[in-house]
């Protein structure tokens, strides 16, 4: 299994989007994503600031996506 990559908050918001994610709405720095299916995620973005692994690994699994499919829609 591939290790989590180190990404900004923007970056994860531009690979849920390719997941068919839309962004629901935005409070403050926070980015909340929904698919079709129902899955809602919520995104911190911070500039410059990459997403801590343990938050990064959490939407992940909030999205239903593998470390192998990040990998791929970054």
């Amino acid at each position: 299994m591939p290790r989590l990559p180190r990404v900004e908050g923007k970056n994860v918001v531009a690979a849920l989007k390719r997941a068919d994610f839309r962004v629901s709405h935005i409070r403050g720095s926070h980015y909340y994503l929904r698919r079709s299916s129902g899955n809602l995620v919520c995104v911190p973005v911070h500039s410059g600031i990459t997403v801590d692994l343990k938050t990064l690994k959490s939407i992940l699994e909030q999205a239903e996506l593998t470390i192998d499919d990040l990998i791929e829609l970054l």
